[in-house]
């Protein structure tokens, strides 16, 4: 992709930004040690004597190159959507050889986003309804100079389920250099990033624990478990 065709480059800082996950996922051991992420190839060598599934648990770390990988507490959620990498997961900017680390302004539009996600889920799978995964909120900052598409002309990237132009944008910015993309929330009503790369968000905090609620259409509920209030999610 040539400079010309690319969008504009903005700065984008955000120090409350919102990422909702699965729970199911665990920190993974390598990525919280305060070792210098230089010295992992060194700890998993030694490490794989004993545990032979080991890079099971760590996923491809030759995705993330060694300068921008994270390392401490909580640098598990940042280096996992990189190193956990499958066509079969494919996203709005990513085909699924590489990862985008997804993150939204605020709690409201994180939680559109996912509730959408897991409904088409829960949708392919047949569940019956009820209350379904646990979630956990992430609040971490963003600071990075990423490719801004919230201007105007940018329809054909931000289609709410047609990812046939966005992929190839997110390959084409990504194999030039850029560090990331800012866009709209097609779901929500703030902004989103898309980060090409885990050291453009710093540590994240946890936040609350949720239930969603699946009515065997769409996520309609969910539950905050730190006080057990249960909210409705206007469609």
């Amino acid at each position: 992709m040539t400079a010309d065709a690319a969008p504009p480059v903005a700065h984008v800082a955000w120090d409350g930004a919102v990422r909702i996950i699965r729970s199911l996922y665990p920190p993974i051991d390598l990525f919280e040690d305060i070792a210098d992420p230089a010295d992992w190839p060194l700890l998993i060598s030694a490490e794989q004597k004993t545990n032979p599934r080991l890079m099971e648990t760590i996923g491809n770390l030759d995705l993330v190159p060694p300068d921008r990988r994270v390392s401490g507490q909580g640098a598990s959620y940042l280096m996992a959507p990189f190193t956990h990498v499958s066509t079969d997961r494919p996203s709005r900017f990513s085909d699924g050889w590489f990862g985008v680390l997804y993150i939204a302004e605020d709690f409201e539009t994180a939680l559109y986003e996912t509730t959408h996600h897991h409904a088409a889920f829960m949708a392919r799978t047949a569940e019956a309804p009820g209350w379904t995964s646990q979630f956990r909120e992430l609040i971490l900052p963003v600071d990075g100079d990423l490719h801004d598409l919230r201007g105007p002309g940018n329809d054909a990237y931000l289609r709410p389920d047609d990812y046939s132009e966005s992929q190839p944008l997110g390959r084409g910015l990504r194999d030039a250099g850029s560090d990331g993309i800012c866009y709209p929330s097609v779901r929500g009503t703030a902004d989103c990033v898309g980060l090409f790369y885990p050291d453009l968000a710093g540590p994240p905090m946890q936040g609350r624990h949720l239930d969603y609620h699946w009515d065997g259409q769409r996520v309609d509920m969910f539950r905050d478990r730190t006080n057990d209030s249960v909210y409705r999610i206007e469609d």
